[in-house]
């Protein structure tokens, strides 16, 4: 939870749907890149973002800056330590931004990004035939130049109809597309657990003591940038879990409720636990290599056959399924959900599915579907 433009990573609820039962049916979503317009619509969308979410808060300045810096990625006039990108989810017909995510190229490169990682140390005695194993927490830098997922919020609204999915995954669709912009490892940090009444057991036993200051306000400083504190103040040696109290223990790497379906459609595109988890909150940091991702093995680079009924109504292939569709290119990037079929070496769309995605017939597009083979998924 140590990156200004913070993942995951506070990630918050998100529903899966199957989206072929929307019932706003001659509408689409889209998801593109953010731009100077969006700054209303994200202050409103922040504002509903809760404790935790260090990436995304209704700071206005923050979020100028924010999309000054998405504009200069986009241009190659941002420095690797700045270069990141913001997503809105939009709805085609009425226009408004139902959901934001992002992406960071790589952390770690200005400011610090901190983890706790987890080992193991042993203890063992010869002569009284004692041996015991601890888990320890040691403050780490592993990620750094680590790509992150980042900043992932929707609107309550618009949760279901795979809303959620289309939102978290066109981010893995644009990481396909330009491997180049993006560092050879990806990370998510999720929201750690907190529990009925908003507390987190492991800043309670921990963080607290060495901070003198509450949750929200380390978090809060941390998401401006201002992180020194965290070098200053943490403990410089391995902490020792059994020393915390049980229920702080039981939290380590313990997903918050309304983040689990996040982390379940993370988890379908190969992103995995691994041994570092948030220094606040103790919530799970997971982990992939960019080529492992599913939407750099499995996706297909089909060419746009525009079909319609003879009632004008968009045309459904028999054994359709839900499928993740972007069109090419970096400035003019957008992704929707649509329900279809692969034929041969193009894919079917809609006039509506086209038009959203600014295509035409014959061109080219990154084809997805939305959930993995169920032997591969999780």
């Amino acid at each position: 939870m140590m990156h200004p433009s913070k993942a995951v990573t506070q990630t918050h609820a998100l529903t899966e749907t199957d989206p072929t039962h929307d019932g706003a049916a001659n509408s689409l979503r889209v998801v593109r890149l953010a731009r100077p317009g969006d700054l209303p619509a994200l202050l409103a969308l922040a504002a509903l973002a809760g404790p935790g979410m260090t990436s995304f808060k209704p700071d206005r300045a923050a979020l100028e800056a924010r999309l000054t810096r998405v504009a200069a990625t986009v241009e190659g006039q941002a420095p690797t330590a700045e270069q990141g990108y913001l997503f809105v989810m939009e709805d085609v017909e009425t226009g408004e931004i139902a959901g934001v995510c992002g992406l960071e190229a790589a952390v770690g490169l200005e400011q610090p990004f901190y983890t706790y990682r987890k080992d193991t140390i042993v203890h063992a005695s010869r002569e009284l035939n004692v041996w015991s194993r601890m888990l320890t927490l040691s403050l780490s830098n592993d990620l750094t130049g680590y790509s992150e997922l980042c900043s992932l919020l929707l609107d309550p609204k618009w949760r279901g109809h795979g809303n959620g999915a289309l939102l978290s995954k066109a981010r893995f669709l644009f990481m396909a597309q330009f491997p180049e912009r993006f560092g050879p490892h990806v990370c998510a940090e999720l929201r750690g657990f907190f529990d009925d009444d908003g507390q987190s057991p492991f800043w309670q036993s921990l963080g607290q003591h060495f901070f003198k200051i509450d949750f929200d306000q380390a978090d809060y400083l941390t998401s401006i940038g201002k992180k020194s504190f965290v070098a200053e103040l943490m403990p410089k040696y391995p902490i020792y879990v059994d020393f915390l109290s049980p229920q702080a223990q039981a939290a380590i790497g313990v997903t918050h409720r309304d983040t689990l379906p996040a982390r379940r459609l993370l988890e379908q595109e190969g992103m995995r636990s691994g041994a570092h988890v948030d220094i606040f909150d103790s919530g799970p940091v997971l982990e992939a290599r960019v080529a492992d991702l599913r939407a750099a093995r499995d996706s297909r680079y089909l060419s746009v056959n525009i079909v319609t009924t003879d009632d004008g109504a968009p045309a459904v292939a028999p054994n359709a399924e839900p499928y993740l569709v972007a069109c090419l290119g970096l400035h003019g990037f957008r992704a929707t959900l649509v329900t279809g079929r692969p034929e041969r070496r193009a894919f079917a769309l809609s006039p509506l599915a086209a038009k959203a995605l600014g295509v035409k017939q014959g061109d080219r597009v990154q084809v997805l579907p939305l959930k993995p083979p169920r032997a591969e998924a999780v």
